[in-house]
């Protein structure tokens, strides 16, 4: 029979720590009965993407509603995936995205009392565990070699077993003692196995907060505990972290549930109570006529820098993805449309078990109405920052003169029903650029059943009366006395009522000048237009298309 103590020694001599002593260095938290203390624990692998704003946003709402604990962990057992100024740039995205941390890594160290928060600096707390565990027969050592593995694989393989380290394939995981101390004697690299006491023919009922009742395959696998350079793996990384961070909630994608089986397992072998689950559905699109999960390939979508480059405001992300993660916070919106994002009280009862489709049209729908509600203020610093970067020569044209063109982001702002007329920063230039010579172009032709000589006069006669100092009335009252004059209806019902009776109306009119003044049919309200540009510029505007036709 194996003496589980004298192997313990001779695995981890130099663990003199016990579990009981780690429990009493990070004890139970403080804190308010039904407080959630929740984590995100991203791998520093350089790629901040969609899925950290999906998760995040959930694990910090609970947290924060609750009078809780959001923490940031570094799950950096895999070396070999890790990238220089990964952890920079991944608190730089989530930083930038709201995603607030009470403890945790931070960019100037770490803070908070259950630390470190980087896994490769946990080893000695790992071993601990990892000593208890074969004190207990729950852990063994395993000096199984690649090529050995390599051969129970196409074992498995030609006998169409299930792959894995368990039956008659766990060859280490009986040896006598003897055995044990030859090899560890030998020098040969080990890693540690967990004993799994599961039957892949058994069922175990797991409740997940947004699955639902499930029924769970037991593991029957002898998953590695610690790899040979004595790192453990995100298993059993994440299980004792977990506890002695005191986790009440985990968030993560349901691309885990395959291994939560595994992860019971460890909790209870390990004497822990495991944390509440919330697995969550990826975030989908449609390719042709079927959904797919995004892929960081395929999907440029999927990461952060891909909005950026795109132009969407980072408010503009946010909101859409807690539309997309909460059913009623539409309704909300709706409701209290100049609120504060984080006023929402978000619930994870209302998180789609099956995921969620992102839809791009919907993010530009939903910016659209974020930036009308913005202040032309806000409006202009959050499009110069963009523009310094991606449209460098705009940039530098409306840096030049800041009061015109926030009196440019004024007109239409505010309001019950202010202007929409762009979703992402990218959309600006073709909007509002026509104020500025560099950029101004006539796009749009006058329609053809317009007599030329009828728009050469209104454009000639509007450029030798417009007084910028007239109110808006007596703006409009000079455009419908030049419609009268060119037998064109001035009143709109009138006209309506018969067109016959007239070359055309006021409207038409109106549309000449906007297209002299602006290039286009389109464009906001012509009143302020004309106020921003100044009488010179409008009069030799209306000149300059006068002389084309």
């Amino acid at each position: 029979m194996m003496d589980y103590l004298i192997l313990a020694e001779l695995l981890f001599p130099e663990v003199t720590t016990t579990p009981e002593e780690l429990e009493e260095r990070f004890p139970p938290r403080d804190l308010p009965e039904g407080a959630v203390v929740s984590r995100m624990a991203p791998s520093p692998t350089g790629f901040v993407h969609l899925g950290n704003l999906v998760q995040g946003p959930i694990s910090e709402r609970m947290c924060t509603q609750s009078g809780g604990v959001h923490f940031l962990r570094i799950e950096d057992t895999d070396a070999k995936r890790e990238v220089p100024g990964a952890v920079e740039t991944l608190l730089l995205g989530l930083g930038e995205y709201g995603i607030r941390f009470d403890e945790g890594v931070t960019a100037d160290g770490e803070k908070g009392n259950y630390g470190p928060y980087r896994q490769r600096q946990r080893a000695p707390i790992y071993h601990v565990y990892a000593k208890k565990l074969v004190l207990d027969g729950m852990a063994y050592p395993c000096f199984c070699t690649e090529e050995e593995l390599a051969a129970i694989h196409e074992e498995q393989e030609r006998e169409k077993a299930n792959f894995g380290y368990f039956g008659k394939w766990a060859i280490w995981r009986d040896r006598p003692i003897e055995e044990i101390k030859a090899a560890l004697d030998a020098g040969k690299p080990w890693v540690l196995r967990f004993r799994s006491d599961g039957d892949i023919n058994n069922k175990i009922p797991f409740t997940d907060l947004v699955k639902g009742k499930l029924e769970l395959t037991e593991n029957d696998i002898d998953h590695v505990l610690l790899k040979s350079d004595g790192i453990p793996t995100y298993h059993f990384a994440h299980a004792v972290d977990d506890h002695l961070m005191r986790t009440t909630h985990v968030v993560r994608g349901d691309e885990w549930l395959p291994s939560l089986p595994f992860h019971l397992q460890l909790f209870r072998a390990l004497g822990f109570r495991p944390p509440k689950y919330l697995h969550i559905g990826p975030l989908m699109k449609m390719d042709g006529s079927s959904k797919r999960k995004l892929s960081k390939r395929k999907d440029p979508e999927l990461s952060l820098s891909y909005y950026r480059e795109a132009g969407f405001p980072r408010e503009s992300v946010k909101e859409y993805l807690m539309g997309v993660l909460n059913s009623n916070f539409e309704d909300w919106r709706r409701a209290e449309p100049t609120a504060d994002l984080s006023d929402f009280k978000f619930s994870y009862k209302k998180l789609n078990p099956a995921g969620a489709l992102f839809d791009y049209a919907k993010l530009t729908d939903v910016s659209k109405n974020v930036i009308s509600r913005m202040t032309a203020e806000t409006v202009y610093g959050l499009y110069l920052d963009w523009a310094e970067e991606f449209d460098p020569g705009f940039a530098a044209l409306i840096g030049k003169d800041r009061e015109k063109a926030i009196a440019v982001f004024s007109i239409g702002r505010g309001g019950k029903k202010p202007r929409k007329d762009f979703g992402t920063w990218a959309e600006v230039r073709d909007f509002i650029g026509f104020f500025w010579n560099d950029c101004f172009r006539i796009t749009d032709a006058y329609p053809d059943e317009f007599d030329r000589g009828d728009i050469k006069s209104a454009l000639l006669s509007f450029a030798s009366v417009y007084d910028p100092d007239e109110d808006q009335n007596a703006w409009f009252d000079r455009i419908k006395a030049i419609a009268t004059g060119l037998g064109y209806a001035a009143d709109m019902k009138e006209y309506r009522a018969e067109p016959e009776r007239f070359r055309g109306s006021v409207a038409d009119v109106s549309m000449f000048l906007r297209v002299a003044v602006t290039g286009r049919m389109n464009s906001p309200d012509m009143y302020e237009v004309m106020k921003i540009l100044g009488r010179d510029e409008v009069a030799a505007r209306l000149r300059s298309a006068a002389e084309t036709l």
